[in-house]
């Protein structure tokens, strides 16, 4: 399941950008190792299952990009890429251990992990160096395990990206030098953008994404849309106004993000329609109501999950934590304990999405 391609659908880009890059030779080189990084890993406390026969996600597919409408792999293949995300790190930064990822990688079989970092509500803002460092500790963490990093500028409130602007060029210099080298990472460079005009988050795009392309070139970027990232759908506007005014950069991903309980036809329509213009990643999505709580309606969740597969759309879970609400997937108290594999400790929207990822 790891590397889940077809034969390609869009032409195989020919501007060299994937190919013989730096990057891309000392990511062949480094992705060699990374069976025996894991080795003394998977050896510690945390029990965990025989490590898979196939590569890795990353080992198999490498240095990613965008073909056409596609998220493919470093041979041009087609392929989504579908894992968890983290709740934010200045809360539950006890989810995200050795044990939890080793988990996620060989029990869960993920091939991601989004990396939250809350940007307010008592997050980078009140110590941006610490916030750094420890998003960089546990996206080493996804990649020693071979599985990609989404990293995720979490802004939130305020909804308007460009309240953040000058932090967000602090953050994401920082990240790109630290990563400009693996191919391992996609930048999200605002969660939800509400409350704002389409102009003004593609201003932001097109300011943030150079600076982030200065020091690395290679990665895909993802970028936020309007209402939530709703492609405007949560403030009555649709995707039109992303297809008629796209992001001038290269190499980059809309994200879109759905609560099932809560988004219904309308959210699924344009989903289904941007994604037959635009290129589309859900970075979070759950199965209850948009506050990440309530009943799971796992119908019409699998209605979004079938319609990602028929497409290649990648998507991370929100969350992997042990908040007491209904869409973090372990129940309440297991980030303190050792036991991270199986079922039992897990809430029923945790048993749903893990049968998904690893199918």
């Amino acid at each position: 399941m790891y590397q889940r391609t077809t034969s390609p659908t869009e032409p195989v880009p020919t501007d060299g950008r994937r190919r013989f890059t730096r990057k891309a030779l000392l990511a062949a080189s480094a992705l060699g190792v990374v069976t025996a990084l894991l080795a003394p890993v998977r050896a510690g406390a945390a029990p965990a299952p025989a490590a898979p026969t196939a590569a890795t996600p990353l080992a198999a597919n490498g240095q990613l990009s965008v073909c056409g409408r596609q998220l493919c792999n470093a041979s041009g293949q087609a392929i989504a890429l579908n894992g968890m995300s983290t709740h934010g790190t200045q809360w539950y930064a006890q989810c995200v251990t050795d044990g939890s990822l080793n988990a996620l990688a060989t029990d869960w079989r993920a091939d991601v992990l989004r990396v939250s970092t809350y940007v307010q509500e008592g997050g980078y803002e009140t110590d941006p160096a610490g916030f750094t460092a420890r998003a960089q500790k546990f996206i080493d963490a996804a990649h020693a395990r071979g599985m990609y990093a989404v990293i995720d500028w979490h802004m939130l409130t305020p909804g308007d990206p460009n309240a953040n602007l000058a932090r967000a060029k602090t953050f994401f210099t920082a990240m790109a030098k630290k990563y400009k080298d693996h191919p391992g990472v996609l930048y999200e460079i605002a969660n939800e953008p509400s409350g704002v005009s389409w102009s003004a988050i593609k201003s932001y795009s097109e300011q943030i994404i150079p600076v982030i392309r200065a020091q690395d070139p290679d990665a895909v970027v993802l970028v936020g849309t309007r209402a939530w990232s709703s492609f405007g759908v949560s403030e009555g506007s649709n995707e039109s106004e992303v297809v008629n005014n796209p992001v001038r950069a290269s190499n980059i991903m809309y994200t879109f993000h759905f609560y099932a309980a809560s988004h219904r036809e309308a959210y699924l329509s344009a989903l289904d329609r941007a994604s037959d213009k635009l290129p589309v990643f859900v970075t979070e999505f759950g199965t209850q109501n948009y506050a990440g709580e309530g009943a799971n309606d796992f119908a019409m969740s699998q209605r979004y999950l079938d319609l990602m597969k028929r497409k290649k759309i990648s998507w991370t879970n929100w969350n992997y934590s042990d908040d007491h609400r209904s869409g973090a997937v372990f129940k309440t108290g297991t980030c303190n304990g050792s036991t991270w594999t199986g079922t039992g400790v897990l809430k029923e929207a945790g048993v749903w999405i893990r049968e998904r990822i690893r199918q």
